[in-house]
């Protein structure tokens, strides 16, 4: 049988670890703190956690920060976000953004094609 090709998000989700892994064993307490916090606004509050992940889907769209969106797409796909939420948001991001988020838009939207497809 064979082996399931790994995609793009999910290389990048182990890479992540483990360089999350090294910033640990070197990080004092303002990163510990940062991480702690980054970790803490996105648990379920007043919005839902699937909302929140959109909303750092959004922001990191508009930043063009590749890695932070193949964060966020992952995390839209384990809340179970439907492909149409992630597009919405996208093209939230796009106004925002501009034309000059087209390129990280294709990327992002390859990456999702992945996801659901893979």
């Amino acid at each position: 049988m064979a082996k399931k090709k790994e995609n793009s998000i999910e290389r990048f989700m182990k890479d992540r670890e483990e360089l999350n892994a090294i910033v640990m064993k070197y990080a004092g307490l303002p990163i510990k703190r940062f991480y702690s916090l980054d970790t803490q606004v996105f648990r379920k509050g007043a919005l839902p956690t699937s909302t929140k992940e959109l909303l750092g889907l959004v922001a990191s769209f508009v930043q063009r920060c590749d890695d932070c969106v193949k964060y966020h797409l992952g995390r839209c796909h384990e809340e179970g976000l439907s492909t149409k939420e992630v597009e919405e948001a996208l093209a939230i991001g796009l106004i925002v953004g501009g034309s000059i988020t087209v390129p990280a838009l294709r990327r992002a939207l390859k990456a999702w094609d992945e996801l659901v497809d893979g």
